[in-house]
């Protein structure tokens, strides 16, 4: 019989294996430990904090990585943001034409991953918790230096839980390390208590590191008591939401709103905040943040440096992935669903959207129409921080000639000017929505993108210390980033709380978290923050609000997709009766039995999301596949200003660019989401069952006693029976 929990490495060998791999400040130092026994470990506070700062590069969120067993979801183009509105394209979560099954073995497995590899397994990673664990509280240590400690690693064991529980509702519960036998099982527990499991440990990490407070110096970045009861937020909203909550139970949205409020005490004491500066121009601050080494922003961060090279090396390649091929960037092409539905400068939602209808009403509806010839035109201050278009000035601070001598320079980065604009060979392409024989301006030719992802740039004109280490010489651009990556935000904090006080119907106390996020995008009191005068009386419009917001405010961070399960926004949850063998337990009775219903959101399923681009106009006639065969170059065309972010003077420049566009480019409509073999569009089909994940047939085959969840085959093609509401 194969075993649930196996033991690999040992704790001496565990102690020295990572210190050189991460570059957090706290995790730089060095000490040989290959030829220590455990007690000595623990005997010594530089070997025990070694090895929690182990469990630190085990376990830390990774910018650069896409979502799998070991992390989330970062923002990154990957299966789970994908699924989602941020980009085009569909994903194992989406795909109409291909059921995500045991069979088909396409189920992601976030459950076990390498068995027989300790750091290749969910599983891998909280026993090497537990065993730090046990080592720090049967050590030497004196008892300020155990609390200290032992608060970090409860927080990760805690961490390494939520990855699990969101995604499976009950689990196995391991607080020890265990012996390495045949009968070594331990069974799923249910969702109610693996959520009390959790929330206990956070309570213990915010306890034990209470007196600690905020940290500095070289230990800024460690988890503090601030950071677990943040955590502990996103925990009981998970909890509260009709994922786990389908009959809309008050009181839990009650206990964690009155929680929450008296943990914000806490957390503010740690130092954490919005952050905001005395010269905020058009979303600057909202910018800045994701530049900044200490932001107080960042209540659970991972920190890397710009080495070229060497023991210690951890860059952020977030800056490569999205700037634009002609700085010697890649570029990522943001979904034209996305840019829509993004607010007006007046904070309203784009008039005629069709996706947030209760957010709709008179006083609330923006007059802007045109969001597609005009796209820049009067938008959200963030809107221009999320993304870029033909027009917008983007600085950095380094030489793309070197990568490729076509390349514009613009003064080394710091005049950088994005024209992104396309030109076809032939008439035929230009009206073609399938075509990809479209070639961008400025040299980006066939590496172009319609709409670029702006967002967590670390900007020349915000920042004027970048981050980065640009390598000209040796053709690697932005690949040396210290760019920090916040996990949580401290306006994750708020509007976790703004949601919490919602469902608990304290609707005034939620607006107001509302308006603090709004205030640091640059919105004021004229025109009550943009939001509309009925959300402190219409419990449904507040909560449609409050998602709202977290969809812009957290754009490319890796949060949508989460939101959006638990939420059940692909299909309202109103399908669950079609999972074969749900108990009548799993139907949505809250929320009038569909959440999309309730909130006035379309849902997912069964829309498509398109891309979009700016081509030369008819005029003009068709170009080459070279740089300098753009037919507005040829023809003599001169560009106008480009829209500068740091002069406050915005909407005469948007004018300015409005009429260039008029005069030169045409709005078109890009084929984002595939189509079938007859060129038929397709559509989004998320089923009910996959709110639920079910076991992997490798997870399975690790552990022949792991019940399958309900709705999924188990290993044998039978249906899977386990409950993960009741564990059962």
């Amino acid at each position: 019989m194969k075993k649930y929990i196996f033991n690999t490495l040992g704790l001496g060998l565990m102690t020295a294996m990572t210190l050189s791999s991460c570059s957090d400040n706290f995790l730089e130092e060095k000490k040989n430990y290959d030829n220590v026994t455990p007690t000595e470990v623990y005997a010594d506070y530089t070997g025990a904090s070694a090895r929690v700062n182990d469990i630190y590069a085990w376990c830390l969120p990774d910018a650069n990585a896409e979502a799998n067993w070991k992390y989330n979801c970062t923002g990154v183009k990957d299966e789970q943001s994908k699924s989602t509105e941020e980009f085009s394209g569909f994903t194992v979560f989406t795909n109409p034409q291909q059921e995500m099954s045991v069979a088909n073995g396409n189920v992601p497995d976030y459950f076990q991953n390498t068995l027989n590899n300790i750091q290749a397994s969910v599983w891998g990673r909280i026993r090497n918790i537990n065993d730090c664990i046990a080592g720090i509280e049967q050590g030497t240590l004196s008892e300020s230096q155990k609390n200290e400690l032992l608060g970090q690693v409860y927080f990760f064991r805690a961490w390494c839980y939520y990855q699990l529980v969101k995604w499976y509702g009950g689990v196995p519960i391991i607080k020890e390390v265990q012996d390495v036998s045949s009968d070594s099982y331990t069974p799923r527990s249910s969702a109610k208590e693996c959520i009390e499991f959790i929330v206990e440990d956070l309570d213990k990490s915010a306890e034990l590191l209470a007196s600690k407070g905020g940290w500095s110096g070289s230990d800024w970045g460690r988890v503090s008591a601030g950071t677990a009861l943040a955590l502990k937020g996103r925990v009981l909203m998970l909890w509260c939401s009709p994922l786990f909550n389908r009959a809309n139970d008050t009181e839990r949205w009650t206990s964690a709103y009155n929680t929450m409020k008296q943990d914000l005490t806490t957390i503010d004491a740690c130092g954490y905040g919005l952050y905001t500066t005395s010269n905020n121009v058009n979303g600057s601050d909202f910018a800045g943040q994701f530049s900044q080494i200490q932001s107080k922003e960042a209540v659970f961060v991972t920190l890397y440096n710009n080495l070229l090279s060497g023991d210690g090396q951890k860059n952020n390649s977030w800056e490569r992935y999205i700037r634009p091929k002609n700085t010697t960037g890649s570029g990522y092409n943001a979904s034209a669903m996305l840019v829509d539905l993004f607010p007006m400068s007046d904070g309203k939602i784009p008039a005629g959207s069709s996706n947030y209808t209760l957010l709709e009403r008179s006083d609330s509806a923006s007059t802007q129409t045109d969001i597609h010839n005009y796209p820049f035109m009067n938008r959200d201050p963030r809107f221009y921080r999320t993304f870029a278009f033909p027009g917008v000035r983007w600085a950095y601070n380094g030489d793309p000639t070197v990568q490729n001598a076509n390349n514009p320079s613009y003064n080394n980065g710091q005049n950088y000017e994005l024209w992104n604009y396309v030109w076809y060979t032939n008439t035929s392409d230009a009206g073609d929505v399938e075509s990809g024989n479209d070639y961008g301006a400025d040299n980006l030719l066939s590496d172009v993108c319609g709409i670029y992802v702006r967002k967590r740039s670390d900007d020349y004109d915000v920042n004027g210390s970048p981050l980065y280490n640009f390598q000209s010489s040796q053709k690697q651009g932005f690949a040396y980033s210290a760019a920090p990556y916040a996990e949580i935000r401290y306006a994750e904090v708020l509007l976790n709380l703004a949601e919490a006080a919602c469902g608990a119907g304290d609707l005034d106390y939620a607006v107001e978290q509302l308006k603090k996020i709004r205030a640091r995008a640059g919105y004021t009191a004229a025109n009550n923050y943009g939001l509309q005068s009925n959300l402190t009386s219409n419990q449904a419009a507040c909560m449609s609000a409050i998602l709202y917001e977290r969809q812009i405010e957290f754009a490319y961070e890796g949060k949508r997709f989460d939101d959006m399960r638990r939420w059940l926004l692909f299909d309202g949850g109103a399908n669950f009766k079609n999972i074969d063998g749900a108990p009548a337990s799993w139907t949505l009775t809250g929320w009038g039995g569909n959440t999309c219903t309730w909130l006035g959101i379309t849902p997912m399923n069964g829309q498509r999301r398109e891309n979009m681009e700016y081509r030369t106009a008819d005029t003009y006639g068709v170009g080459g596949t070279t740089y300098d065969s753009d037919p507005l170059t040829k023809a003599g065309v001169e560009r106008c200003a480009a829209i500068d972010l740091r002069k406050s003077d915005l909407h005469s420049q948007e004018e300015v660019l409005k009429k260039w566009y008029t005069e030169n480019l045409v709005y078109k409509q890009k084929k984002g989401d595939s189509y079938d073999s007859n060129k038929v569009p397709l559509y989004i089909n998320y089923l009910p069952r996959y709110y639920f994940l079910g076991l992997s047939m490798g997870a399975m085959n690790n552990n022949l006693n792991m019940p399958q969840t309900i709705g999924w085959a188990d290993r044998v093609g039978s249906a899977g029976t386990f409950d993960p509401f009741t564990g059962e």
